[in-house]
């Protein structure tokens, strides 16, 4: 009886600090995102995104902001942007699957409303949703993901945000008519400026 009474008393006490402390009990961070260096991609930081199929990178229709979509060009002309989470945090580390803000780090024109930032609207060009610039602070949600096994290659995604939209899925982005748009997978890896020349291949990441 004794026994008994004590395992009641353990599941109690168990059941209490789940629901004082969820995140303690039942949260772990998910995997970080790794550079091309095998190094832990961080908040603020500048990158460079390579494509692993070709020797594209992530650039825009100018190299200063005003309003320009968001190109897969030849490396040399790749543009570095930075990751930020959507909902702040103390640890700078990005992290597979959370919701980013993703900017370029360029000028921009001056005209009301033009930002760096990413965000999808609708292009004829490619019959569909393609990444532009003049995103809004946590409006614009993008999430990397692990492409197949431990390869050190990622997906971009872009995710709506279900408060303002509704619940909805995720979007794959790939490359439609050298424009970052909704398609089918493309695999990317990301280098660190500091380290990265542009026109280096990203076809072979570091592991």
């Amino acid at each position: 009886m004794k026994i008994t009474g004590f395992l009641l008393l353990s599941f109690l006490l168990f059941a209490l600090s789940a629901a004082s402390f969820p995140d303690a009990v039942h949260a772990t961070d998910p995997a970080a995102v790794l550079d091309v260096f095998g190094n832990e991609v961080t908040a603020g930081a500048n990158y460079f995104i390579g494509a692993a199929s070709n020797d594209f990178a992530v650039s825009a229709t100018s190299s200063i902001i005003c309003n320009s979509d968001v190109l897969l060009s030849p490396m040399s002309n790749g543009l570095p942007v930075t990751f930020s989470p959507v909902v702040t945090s103390d640890n700078s580390v990005i992290h597979e699957g959370s919701y980013l803000n993703v900017d370029f780090v360029a000028p921009t024109c001056r005209m009301a409303g033009v930002t760096t930032m990413w965000k999808m609207e609708f292009r004829a060009i490619v019959r569909g949703f393609a990444v532009t610039t003049g995103g809004v602070d946590r409006m614009n949600r993008f999430k990397i993901t692990k492409y197949g096994g431990d390869n050190g290659l990622y997906q971009l995604s872009y995710c709506p945000d279900s408060e303002t939209l509704g619940e909805s899925s995720c979007d794959l982005l790939g490359n439609v008519v050298n424009r970052l748009a909704v398609s089918s997978v493309y695999q990317v890896s990301m280098a660190p400026t500091r380290q990265h020349s542009p026109s280096c291949s990203f076809r072979h990441p570091i592991t």
